[in-house]
């Protein structure tokens, strides 16, 4: 065992230990984060204008402080982007990280010192929790890759400004800079196909053993070198031993990950955004990831199907029901205020509390009632390749609402196979009936005949990196939008069908 390796051991049991003890106590640890929260920001502009010196409670903050999106506070996120101090939070924030918007153009989140940190310390907890639980420190040895954004920086009003995954590349601790790749350099390459045979280059000779990114662009990179070398990834990298991911489903990508590499591979799913790091994959044993609940951010949660109604209840960590879906509202050391994240998340252990990711609250399929979510659909798209042995590139799901023929409405949904299956109506019909286990309103749709059975489009290879090159969204920490209400992705992924 290496110096290293050894150090990582001890280091890990120690930040369990810590971990441990907001574990065992989170509804306490989350009242303090609340009361921190709202004491530190009680002078600010924000502060001043929800009466913060008068908020005691959880039900005074409710009273006080209504859950906006980055449309409704955008005008106190403004006034801090023209340089005035003391607006959402103490002082200035030290960056903005720079996000797309999807009715207002650029959207500027802001990053302070405190909310920076416990990104970073988020981090690195994943990985220590995973050494701790498996014991298993011996790739902290080799070199790690870390697919993101670029590093570069702009400022605005003293204020720097870049991609969250390019700001997290400038605190990369000393002791691993020697074992990251790609360079530099290569990082800030901003045309994304230029970027990986470049991160290939680099790295086809190195000893990987840790590969971190969003998994369909990974896949991307993985390709490549199958295709430059004719060999299984876990053949080129055969130290390779972790995956570390965030921002979609690994389950749709898994069985392919493995075709491409060769073997099974330890992952760990991570729930990081710009406006904080909300939780990680703690057990490689048990389903779900932590809600980190000492992390400068408290949360309220919301039940999906009463969000949209006037006074839908706002509740508190210990008020949460098992399988629930809930619109995940955070208030932040970053200066956010009960604001729509707009994920959707599920828990599924309140001892301790683990969620996972079930989707967007505007990402959903519900144009008949049915209300179908994302994490329903890619369970239903696990089913099906677990049952045929077909392998999935990508895919997404859009109402048919009204059909060219004199037929009912369905559900289209649009595939780019890897290996097609055998009997595609068979992979189709466990689609559909996966799906109708799940939601019973679909189901009801489907036996009223009010929706026929979905249909599948077959999108030719390539043809989702296309699209996502033709709307400016290739690599980095893009993602394809996994189901929609509407036909906009649908129509302009047709484009590329078979």
């Amino acid at each position: 065992m290496s110096i290293k390796s050894f150090a990582a051991k001890i280091f890990a049991k120690k930040i369990a230990g810590k971990t441990a003890k907001w574990v065992n106590d989170p509804l306490r640890t989350q009242e303090q984060v609340f009361h921190d929260l709202v004491r530190t920001a009680r002078d600010t502009h924000f502060g001043r204008d929800h009466g913060f010196d008068q908020i005691q409670s959880h039900s005074d903050f409710v009273s006080r402080v209504p859950i906006r999106d980055y449309e409704a506070l955008k005008s106190y996120v403004e006034r801090v982007v023209a340089g005035e101090q003391h607006v959402l939070w103490p002082g200035k924030p030290i960056y903005f990280a720079k996000t797309s918007g999807t009715t207002s153009g650029a959207k500027y989140i802001p990053i302070t010192k405190a909310s920076i940190k416990h990104q970073v310390e988020a981090s690195r907890n994943a990985i220590l929790s995973y050494i701790h639980e498996t014991r298993n420190a011996n790739f902290v040895n080799g070199k790690m890759i870390f697919l993101q954004g670029s590093p570069e920086m702009q400022e605005k009003n003293g204020i720097k400004l870049g991609r969250l995954s390019g700001i997290s590349a400038h605190y990369v601790p000393k002791y691993l800079q020697k074992n990251r790749l790609p360079s530099w350099e290569t990082n800030c390459i901003a045309d994304w196909e230029t970027k990986v045979n470049e991160i290939v280059r680099e790295t086809e000779d190195q000893n990987m053993t840790v590969i971190a990114g969003i998994p369909s662009w990974v896949q991307m990179y993985f390709e490549k070198l199958n295709a430059k070398h004719h060999q299984k990834v876990g053949e080129l990298f055969p130290n390779f031993q972790l995956f570390i991911y965030g921002g979609v489903n690994y389950e749709p990508y898994r069985a392919k990950f493995e075709r491409l590499i060769g073997r099974r591979v330890d992952s760990i799913e991570l729930f990081p955004a710009s406006e904080g790091f909300f939780a990680y994959q703690d057990s490689q044993k048990e389903k779900g990831m932590l809600l980190l609940l000492n992390s400068g951010i408290f949360y309220e949660f919301v039940k999906a199907e009463e969000f949209f109604n006037d006074g839908a209840k706002r509740l508190t960590l210990g008020e949460v029901a098992l399988g629930v879906n809930y619109v995940m509202i955070i208030t932040t050391n970053a200066g956010l205020w009960a604001y729509n994240l707009g994920d959707t998340v599920q828990f599924i252990s309140t001892k301790p509390y683990r969620i996972v990711v079930s989707g967007r609250i505007k990402h959903f399929i519900s144009a008949f009632g049915e209300h179908v979510i994302a994490k329903e659909v890619e369970e239903a798209m696990k089913a099906a390749i677990d049952q045929t042995g077909a392998s999935v590139n990508e895919f997404t799901v859009a109402p048919k609402i009204t059909p060219e023929k004199e037929e009912l409405p369905y559900h289209e949904w649009l595939i780019e196979f890897e290996k097609t299956p055998e009997d595609p109506a068979h992979f189709a019909h466990i689609l559909d009936i996966t799906l109708q286990e799940q939601n019973s309103y679909y189901l009801d749709l489907i036996t009223g005949k009010i929706l026929q059975p979905l249909k599948i489009t077959s999108i030719r290879p390539g043809g989702f990196r296309d699209y996502m090159k033709s709307i400016g969204k290739l690599g980095g920490q893009n993602k394809v939008q996994r189901l929609a209400n509407d036909r906009k992705v649908a129509d302009l992924l047709s484009k590329y069908r078979k």
